[in-house]
Parts: structure tokens; sequence; C-alpha cells
């Protein structure tokens, strides 16, 4: 379990960061998006598969931030397993986006194709797609702030796979107001450490 690194030893806190660098991969939504998708989709199925191959030789989960136009939600990712974790902060179920599923699904047959992993034809389809029954927002606006606990909650606890009730620790049918302020000024702390506004 990773904890926090408030009163953690510098030496600690190293293999903590080197954990989540193994364990853990990102991909920018600016480059993996649905209007990408609709416009680019070789770009973005190209983008996702080379991030893949890089990282083939380790079992990881990669967080996908997807902005649907008006929406974030998360897709997490487990190539190795072929796996992809669905969780939408307004319970849309993830056939309200085809043309992202479709992409997914074929980013990772590839994948599966690259690795030269051999199955029988029932099994060419055997990506599992969950969706998981994480926090749901009460308003139109608060989704990337959402988004973003989802993977804090799975960062925090350092599992690679998420349960489809979500995690007990963080289990709950909305995140309160503190818990939504809690992200919004760990996200400020982080941003103005990247000294993005300078």
């Amino acid at each position: 379990m990773i904890v926090s690194n408030a009163f953690m030893p510098p030496f600690e806190m190293d293999i903590q960061r080197y954990y989540l660098s193994y364990a853990f991969g990102f991909l920018a939504p600016a480059t993996i998006n649905l209007g990408l998708i609709l416009n680019r989709p070789d770009t973005v199925t190209e983008y996702v598969l080379r991030i893949l191959n890089d990282n083939k030789d380790a079992e990881k989960l990669f967080f996908i931030p997807f902005n649907t136009g008006g929406h974030w939600l998360l897709l997490a990712i487990n190539p190795i397993r072929e796996i992809v974790y669905y969780l939408d902060s307004l319970g849309n179920d993830w056939t309200t986006y085809p043309d992202m599923k479709i992409l997914i699904d074929t980013v990772l047959q590839a994948f599966r194709a690259q690795r030269d992993i051999q199955t029988s034809r029932r099994g060419a389809n055997s990506i599992t797609w969950i969706k998981v029954a994480c926090p749901q927002q009460r308003n139109q606006i608060d989704c990337g702030y959402f988004m973003l606990r989802f993977m804090r909650d799975t960062l925090a606890l350092g599992r690679l796979m998420i349960p489809t009730d979500y995690f007990e620790e963080f289990k709950c049918a909305f995140y309160t107001k503190d818990q939504v302020d809690e992200i919004k000024e760990e996200w400020c702390q982080f941003m103005i450490e990247l000294n993005v506004f300078s």
C-alpha cells in the first residue's frame, strides 16, 4: 500500500516514486480525446500503441484522462491483461462513446499482435471492459475533479486492479465538497510547483 509521504524519509519516498513510475503510466489527454479520435484516428492509435510498446516488458496500469468534448471520464488500461477499467462520474456506459471503445479495442489487439501473443478465435475478442461503480457527481461541472480523484485514489493504494465496486477504502456514493476541494487544492499546488503560471 502506498502511504502519504508527509512524514516519509527521503529514501522511502524514492522507493515510492520508483514503484509508481514502474507500475503506472499516463497518456496525454491532449493526444487522445474524442475529437481527435473522430478526426485523426490513425494518429491517436499510433500514439497509444507507441506508449504501450515502450512499456511492454512489465505489467502496468495506464491512465487515460478522456475528454468527450464536454465531459471528463477516466480509462485505466492494463494492456498485458487486456482489461479496460471505465470510470465515469455521470454513470454513463462506455457504449455512450462507441468510437472511443473501437479505438481502444483496436490498439489492444494491435499490441497483442506485436507481442506475438497467440489466442484462439474466441479469445481474439477477449478484451474485458469493466464499468467501475465509482462515486458520482451531483452537478454538471465537477467531472474533471472526479476524474483526478479517481487517479489519485488508485495511486494512493498502488494497485494495478480496480474493483468493480471501487476501492473499499474510498467507497462512497458521492464525493463530499471537502473531498472535491481537497483535489482542487492538490491540483493547484501541483501546477504552482510546475511553475505553469510564471
